[in-house]
């Protein structure tokens, strides 16, 4: 029996290379994820495992978004028993301009000011100097070889600095310096002490103080350096790097899981497509294994036979596939890297794990897609079996059709209760398990429901394309159970890719309508994520002729109750740029006066006059009062803040605004205006002004990349189910050889067969496109109104999306019958019809 399966294997090529191509591309997003992100694990722990190298204590603030460690603590820590130096670490975030007077970009990485000290001073080796010397006066710079490149830089040029809290420096380029590592896009900027400490500090704390001991090891300093300073967090250095690792490996873990959601979708898609094959080979070969059975071979030989061969094609899949992973992971980071992403550079890494999670799974879902046509296989009666055609309908579809009525009743029931339970958590929850208990519904029901839908769909074809078009029709709802499961892979893909553009049509239309109705003002102004507006921006564009009001904005961070709050510090009369209704009590927002959203007013039960007690990063106590309460605006979030309470709250080194909001006096030349502004903001390199239509836009392109790049990572599933289309339509030909011998015979043309399978293939794409929307534009739709506090609270139906993703399946659908169709044209008749 082992020779049976290997030698049909070798005698069907094409049919062995369309199954195996199915199990590659789900194999192959599964190993490339891995791939992937072990290479940047490994990368980032070889960049850490350089991190505080001999420092044997690190000492922080409890708090991170604290304002630091006190400068008055540094002769506390020197007096500790065992402690040999002492080195403060002062850091900050800094924009750097090139020699074309722009701002270097390196992608995501950091753009760090640092403080230098001399080699005497440092704990460590940090800085080799490979060209040039140390920054030794205020004014002078050294910078890692990457920011030099990126910059077009050399010792000696003179470029300027942003830094958002301080403003712009010209600065002199006097050294470049190596360290063990160097991380692409990475900017790091040494600044003399007394200036770093100038610039990126409040001139009395920093942001960890790093110790080096001696004659002690490093767990007995850290425990004395916390007895001595009970106040402040102590770790050894290799708990820093512990950290350090842990921090980026659960960052990376999000990247591995969106990844492998991807891969797990390929994968459910291709599972359709090996099951199909598989039930489609069993029932072309029934003679085959009936004669098998009656020159003695048992059941359990026939079963056997039929799951070596999906044992074989699942382990040749998942060689290739993880192959074609490793590639993947190749080509996702270069194209990364072109986009300026500034990803550190390292090997690729194959660890044992990948290769065997890609042939687990591989050959697994293999196995499991092929287990119920060799099940089969083996049931056949020899005798009966002899006596059937090649092509087979199945057994009866009450039993599944009735499984799947009534896992759609309880879906369509999950997704009401979602619907109508409101918003967050709870909510999605209930939509999810209706959806899942939908598309369960779908998959059982869709042979029973392909008849009158193809039905329907086919209706035209008649009077159009005549008896082709009948015969198309007919031959597209023979087997029911081969086009359900052949659809089912394009269902699962357009469903997926339909409920994505609901999400973003949605998203873009509610941040329009945001901006629509509640912003009055004339100009944003913004910069990058990572730096937020520079704080002299808002004075800067205070002072251009024709302003009313500048409105800065701050993020805010406390803790109330045990719990960390977020909310938004305001510089300026915010009703003249925002539209907001205050409720109950007055919109004054001076002092330690609170406006806080009717929402958080009555999840905590409070009203106006109520007191809240908020405890700052650096733990100091602030006790509010509630003046007024407003409605609840996605714009303004939970409760605002004066700006001297924002400057209360947050620590110095932290103060950033978020956007500053300009509003133009009445009659002014709003383009004159703008020339205005961009002139007043030009200094600041990273500031951009724009109208609203711009804003809009900006944010609509944003979601618009974030869509390309899910469409991108769904286009697999798209792809995996075109080819199921193709792989189905091929062996159909095989399947119906005979019947295609006798139309040739009776005289139907090869461009009338061909124009059959065309139109037959068609019919199939459409029906499997048209659930797949449907179930994708209610599920967006559903998953959209649970996200009303979130500001998403329109619900918008890409129409024109949806009607050109069905054309698009028609000419795929099309595409993909043109093999299979040729195939069969030049099926010879007379050959076929004495084909037994």
């Amino acid at each position: 029996m082992r020779k049976v399966s290997l030698r049909n294997l070798a005698a069907h090529k094409v049919r062995l290379v369309l199954t195996v191509l199915s199990v590659v591309l789900g194999t192959a997003f599964v190993a490339g994820s891995f791939v992937f992100t072990d290479t940047l694990q490994r990368t980032f722990n070889g960049i850490f495992d350089d991190t505080a190298v001999g420092v044997d204590v690190r000492v922080a603030a409890r708090d991170d978004n604290s304002s630091g460690v006190p400068l008055a603590t540094l002769d506390r820590l020197r007096a500790v028993p065992g402690v040999s130096k002492v080195e403060p670490g002062i850091t900050g975030q800094i924009v750097l301009l090139g020699s074309d007077g722009k701002a270097v970009k390196g992608g995501g990485a950091p753009s760090l000011g640092l403080s230098y000290l001399p080699p005497e001073q440092q704990i460590g080796d940090q800085f080799t100097f490979t060209a040039g010397s140390p920054p030794a006066r205020p004014g002078e710079i050294a910078l890692n070889p990457g920011a030099a490149r990126l910059g077009k830089l050399t010792v000696g040029s003179h470029t300027r600095v942003l830094v958002p809290s301080k403003g712009m420096l010209d600065v002199t380029l006097t050294g470049i310096y190596s360290t063990k590592t160097e991380t692409g896009g990475y900017i790091g900027a040494l600044f003399p002490q007394a200036q770093a400490l100038q610039l990126f500090t409040d001139g009395q704390h920093v942001g960890y103080v790093d110790i080096a001991g001696n004659g002690v090891s490093q767990s007995e300093l850290r425990d004395r350096i916390a007895q001595a300073l009970p106040e402040l967090q102590a770790k050894t250095g290799v708990q820093v790097r512990h950290d350090a690792k842990q921090e980026i490996n659960n960052a990376l873990k999000f990247i591995n899981y969106f990844l492998l959601a991807f891969g797990a979708i390929a994968l459910l898609v291709g599972t359709f497509i090996i099951y199909n094959t598989f039930s489609m080979l069993v029932a072309q070969r029934v003679r085959e294994l009936a004669l098998l059975r009656a020159i003695g071979a048992s059941r359990r030989q026939v079963s056997r036979s039929v799951l070596l061969e999906a044992a074989l094609v699942g382990l040749a899949g998942s060689a290739i596939g993880i192959a074609g992973g490793v590639g993947l992971a190749y080509g996702l980071r270069a194209l990364l890297n072109s986009f300026d992403v500034g990803l550190p550079s390292g090997a690729l890494q194959l660890r044992p794990r990948t290769v065997l999670v890609a042939l687990a799974i591989g050959v697994g879902v293999t196995l499991f897609s092929a287990y119920s046509p060799a099940r089969r296989a083996s049931k056949i009666a020899p005798v009966a079996a002899m006596r059937e055609e090649f092509a087979s309908t199945g057994s009866s579809l009450r039993l599944r059709t009735a499984l799947g009525l009534l896992a759609t009743v309880l879906g369509v029931a999950g997704l009401l209760a979602g619907g109508l339970a409101g918003s967050g958590g709870g909510a999605a929850g209930l939509i999810g398990l209706g959806a899942l208990g939908l598309i369960v519904g779908v998959l059982l029901g869709a042979p029973a429901l392909s008849r009158p839908v193809i039905g329907v769909l086919g209706t035209g074809l008649g009077p159009v394309f005549g008896t082709v078009g009948r015969l198309a029709r007919t031959n597209a709802v023979r087997n029911p159970r081969r086009t359900a499961a052949t659809a089912f892979a394009l269902t699962l893909g357009l469903m997926l890719v339909t409920t994505i553009a609901v999400f973003g049509a949605s998203a873009k239309k509610s941040l329009n309508g945001l901006v629509d109705n509640g912003v009055t003002a004339d100009y944003i102004l913004t910069g990058p994520d990572a730096v937020g507006v520079p704080v002299a921006a808002a004075p800067a564009a205070a002072e251009v002729s024709g302003v009313a009001a500048t409105v800065a904005l701050h993020p805010v961070q406390v803790r109330i109750d045990g719990h960390t709050e977020y909310g938004t510090g305001v510089d300026g009369p915010l009703g003249d740029v925002l539209r907001y209704q205050v409720v109950q009590g007055s919109a004054d927002l001076t002092g330690h006066t609170l406006l806080v959203s009717q929402k958080w007013a009555q999840d905590n039960h409070w009203s106006v006059g109520s007191t809240v007690t908020m405890l700052t990063p650096d733990q100091n106590t602030v006790r509010t009062t509630i003046g007024g309460i407003y409605q609840v605006s996605p714009l303004l979030g939970n409760w605002l803040a004066s700006g001297s309470l924002y400057r209360e709250l947050t620590p110095s080194r932290l103060l950033t605004d978020e956007v500053v909001l300009v509003k133009a006096a009445p009659g002014t030349d709003l383009a004159a205006l703008r020339t205005g502004l961009e002139r007043a903001t030009d200094p600041l390199v990273v500031v951009q002004v724009q109208d609203r239509e711009e804003f809009k836009g900006e944010n609509a392109s944003q979601i618009n990349a974030l869509l390309a790049v899910l469409y991108g990572l769904l286009a697999l599933a798209i792809v995996i189910a075109v080819l199921g289309i193709i792989n189905t339509l091929a062996l159909s030909v095989v399947e119906r050889r005979r019947e295609i011998g006798m139309l040739r015979a009776v005289g139907v043309l090869r461009p009338q067969l061909r124009r059959t399978i065309y139109l037959e293939s068609m019919l199939i794409a459409l029906f499997g496109a048209l659930v797949g929307l449907a179930m994708g534009l209610v599920f967006g739709s559903l998953f959209v109104r649970t996200l009303r506090d979130q500001g998403l609270d329109q619900v918008s139906v890409p129409v024109g999306q949806a009607v050109l993703m069905l054309v698009l399946a028609g000419v795929v659908g099309v595409l993909a019958a043109l093999w299979p169709a040729i195939r069969a044209a030049r099926t010879p008749p007379l050959a076929a019809i004495a084909d037994l």
